[in-house]
């Protein structure tokens, strides 16, 4: 009989962790998906004095981890068997799926005990597919979406949203504190990805509310600058609108000032919009405004707007 998640969690707390706070021992943590998000977040493990292990597929992604002190994996077969902890950042959740269960993969090659952290944004189903199987394992697992965008994992500021049992975030929580300032335990397995895309189905649909209202504005012949003074202390006051105006001036950290390079690339607000679609339509839940900003996301991406930030859906709605 395999004991469950439970006590491998316990055991993992037990040995890996000093008796005070959340600090943890120098671990080995191998990091699968070294891109724009995991590269920094990686690092950020590295710097507080972990041995870190990357494997992607990019060349440069890998080269990049090196130079900021980890090491190159060969493959995810021996990164697994190495590690004390798995961290994922992959694109979807079929390459979720296909990294941990399939062949070669890390469930078929890490020890029993070892911690598992999903911090890709993927489907509900498949989240809970994987813990599911990591769990009949004896390997705690979390999936742990994040927000905050580059900037955030770069400064380790992320925000984390995390499903999974108590043992198994209790376990998690010393290195997602390394990566993130804000750690949320959302509930159950899957409940992350519950929260992540139920909060950017929130943004998605705000930033075009908010686009509108600027577009409209222009049309009037009211100024940015006063409708922005006036809204951003009034009932249309959101964080759309005051931490990431989507029209140059107002706000002069906002991408609409740096010709909407992308903090948050409008490709990646149209995936969550989608999984968002995908969830209401499993769960009966009615929502037709995030089906509608799922619909006009997919027609700015269709368009070419798919690399610029996603606040540039005010050109869009413009005709620009």
């Amino acid at each position: 009989m395999i004991p469950d998640a439970n006590f491998f969690a316990q055991q993992y707390k037990k040995h890996h962790e000093f008796s005070f706070g959340r600090k943890t021992m120098s671990q080995t943590i191998g990091f699968i998906g070294l891109g724009n998000m995991g590269g920094p977040m990686a690092a950020n493990l590295v710097k507080a004095g972990h041995r870190v292990l990357g494997f992607d597929l990019s060349g440069a992604a890998m080269s990049a981890l090196a130079d900021a002190g980890g090491e190159k994996a060969a493959g995810i077969a021996e990164l697994a068997a190495a590690a004390d902890v798995v961290v994922t950042m992959l694109p979807a959740g079929k390459h979720v799926r296909q990294i941990y269960q399939g062949e070669g993969g890390i469930l078929e090659n890490a020890k029993p005990g070892t911690l598992l952290i999903d911090s890709s944004t993927i489907d509900v189903d498949s989240a809970r597919a994987v813990i599911g199987a990591a769990t009949e394992l004896g390997m705690p697992m979390v999936d742990a979406p994040v927000s905050g965008g580059i900037t955030g994992a770069a400064a380790g500021t992320l925000t984390f949203m995390v499903g999974g049992t108590e043992d198994a975030f209790a376990a998690a929580r010393p290195f997602l504190d390394i990566m993130g300032k804000t750690i949320v335990h959302a509930g159950g397995a899957g409940n992350g990805q519950a929260a992540k895309i139920c909060n950017n189905m929130i943004l998605g649909i705000s930033m075009i509310g908010v686009s509108e209202a600027f577009v409209l504005a222009e049309r009037l012949g009211l100024d940015a600058q006063k409708l922005f003074d006036i809204s951003s202390t009034a009932s249309g006051q959101c964080w759309a609108l005051t931490s990431y105006c989507p029209v140059p001036g107002p706000l002069p950290s906002s991408p609409a000032n740096r010709e909407y390079q992308p903090g948050f690339a409008a490709a990646m607000m149209l995936k969550d919009l989608k999984l968002a679609q995908e969830a209401a339509n499993s769960s009966g839940a009615a929502t037709p405004l995030g089906a509608e900003a799922a619909s006009l996301y997919t027609l700015f991406c269709n368009s070419g707007g798919e690399s610029q930030d996603f606040s540039a859906i005010v050109r869009f709605l413009r005709g620009s």
